[in-house]
């Protein structure tokens, strides 16, 4: 557990940290967040798994311009096989590139499903460290006291490839999002981390590195992760004048710059511009400015900044010009940290090869949904909002594409672990109904699983833990029971999206919520209709969408 001294010790760094202003240093920068301003809104795989059809708060820093500066180096880096390719194949770039160990949990990932045609899906992780520990990086500004500081996981996106490589689906967790972090070791000093209680997901990077990151990802989705790719910032500035500029676009004239020296310093004019070189930072780590000046904001800029950099790599000739690819190659993999399945240049492009398959009009860009944090130490960091992050994570677990678009892959029912007859399933029904206006309603537990047992679950029993929910859900503590807990959501007439993995419990375990409150069956308008999309609190945006364009912020416009 967070003693007081770890809260004081984050509260103190987010007074000290990042923000979004150009090199501001100490003090002044403020804080990254507006809190008030916000609404409360996977085993390794060979790098053969690239192949064709598909294969076997701590301190926060004000570094969401790294954000940017990752996003920009690991989307070219990432479709770079698009044009002039036969470069990418020198040997001398395979020195640039660093290593480490994929997963450094105990948790073993679960093997892929693989579809009716025997392909299987492919998901990396993208990491954007906010390590300041080169010159090149020390140089691009900001305190000097986080000079050669411990490294935080201030971004992080997984990108999965779809089994039939017909699409792309990414995820945007919030670097403030608020979970427990598993037992980690480090591959090189061989210290052992325990697992946390609650904390930030970018505290991970800091417990032997990347491949802790990546439990913690598997610990909180159940997704199974083939490869990481972390990235760092000091190459991206040139990268981004190599690909000759990025179109984005904002609805009225914008200046992120606040009275007290705030913002990342963008100023455009209305309409779509070809944003480079620093510029095309500033738009990535605008929060002020854009929207409603929140986190949440600066993300939907970064994914519409990420799509219209692979639209406009794919019709850019320019890139074709060896003198231009070969800076940009230079600077992607001096900026890159991969596991060891991904660890050269071929396989990178191999990787590239797949990915540039994927029309633009099928790639998904998505962000967590979360809600404000109540917990003490951590209000105003975010944590998975339910139902609808477990349902993201679940589209993707089950290779279901974010677009609602058909894809070539087995029916859910044909890829789930058989559950176990009913009167062997051990369930636990705990009363979460308890709201602050209706309060609890008393004995709902009992009620709940004597309708259980009405239907064969005869081990179902009412636990004496109360967990108020505002929506059912069911839980399970590991991918053998997820069969057992759909098969009693399954009878109750709970939506799939509900079944949910959990550390937290040992066994199927049903919470009644306050959607629930009376009756033996699920209310049908209770029940969340499964469309086959990503729920719209994930903001999707499509790729081939070129007429996305930021709302501007009152207060930061300019005539």
């Amino acid at each position: 557990m967070r003693g007081e001294g770890t809260r004081d010790r984050v509260r103190h760094a987010d007074e000290r940290g990042w923000d979004d202003g150009l090199y501001e240093e100490g003090p002044a920068g403020g804080t990254d967040r507006d809190e008030k301003s916000r609404a409360a809104v996977p085993p390794a795989r060979s790098a053969g798994s690239g192949r064709p059809g598909g294969g076997p708060p701590p301190r926060v820093r004000r570094g969401k311009r790294r954000v940017l500066r990752w996003v920009a180096s690991v989307l070219s880096l990432l479709i770079i096989g698009t044009a002039g390719a036969g470069y990418l194949y020198y040997r001398h770039l395979n020195g640039n590139i660093k290593k480490a160990e994929l997963n450094l949990g105990k948790q073993a990932m679960v093997e892929h499903r693989a579809n009716s045609a025997g392909q299987t899906p492919l998901n990396i992780l993208l990491i954007g460290s906010d390590a300041r520990d080169s010159k090149a990086n020390q140089k691009l500004g900001g305190a000097r006291e986080t000079f050669d500081g411990p490294p935080l996981a201030d971004v992080q996106m997984l990108v999965h490839l779809s089994a039939d490589r017909s699409n792309v689906s990414v995820i945007s967790m919030p670097r403030d999002t608020v979970l427990k972090i598993p037992e980690c070791q480090d591959p090189e000093s061989g210290k052992a981390y325990r697992a946390t209680g609650w904390t930030l997901t970018n505290e991970s990077l800091n417990r032997g590195g990347p491949g802790c990151t990546v439990a913690a990802w598997y610990e909180l989705t159940g997704i199974t992760i083939d490869h990481f790719m972390m990235v760092d910032f000091a190459g991206v500035v040139s990268m981004a004048d190599a690909i000759g500029g990025v179109p984005v676009c904002v609805r009225d004239n914008v200046h992120s710059h606040t009275s007290d020296g705030k913002g990342s310093g963008l100023k455009l004019r209305e309409g779509t511009h070809p944003v480079k070189g620093e510029q095309a930072l500033q738009w990535l780590r605008t929060r002020y400015g854009f929207e409603d000046g929140t986190d949440l904001a600066r993300t939907h800029a970064q994914h519409m900044y990420m799509n219209s950099m692979v639209r406009e790599l794919r019709k850019n000739t320019k890139l074709t010009d060896p003198v231009k690819l070969r800076k940009l190659a230079e600077a992607a993999t001096s900026a890159l940290t991969v596991d060891t399945g991904l660890d050269t240049v071929g396989k990178l492009y191999g990787l590239a090869e797949e990915l540039q398959r994927v029309p633009t009009d099928r790639i998904t860009m998505t962000t967590m949904p979360n809600f404000y944090s109540t917990r003490p130490g951590f209000q105003g960091k975010v944590e998975p909002k339910q139902p609808d992050a477990e349902q993201l994570f679940r589209m993707v677990r089950e290779d279901i594409p974010l677009d609602g678009k058909a894809s070539k892959r087995k029916p859910a029912a044909e890829t789930k672990d058989a559950a176990a007859p009913a009167d062997e399933i051990g369930v636990m029904v705990r009363n979460g109904t308890y709201t602050a206006e209706l309060g609890s309603v008393r004995g709902r537990a009992t009620e709940v699983a004597e309708v259980l047992d009405g239907k064969g679950f005869t081990e179902a029993k009412a636990d004496t833990q109360s967990d108020p929910q505002d929506r059912t859900v069911v839980y399970y503590p590991s991918v053998d029971l997820e069969g057992d807990a759909q098969a009693v959501a399954k009878a109750l007439g709970i939506p799939v999206a509900s079944v949910k993995k959990s550390t937290e419990v040992s066994g199927v375990t049903l919470v009644v919520g306050a959607d629930w409150r009376e009756g033996a069956a699920y209310p049908k308008d209770a029940a969340t209709q499964d469309d086959g999309k990503a729920p719209e609190s994930a903001r999707p945006l499509n790729g081939g969408d070129d007429t996305a364009c930021m709302d501007v912020q009152p207060g930061f416009t300019w005539e």
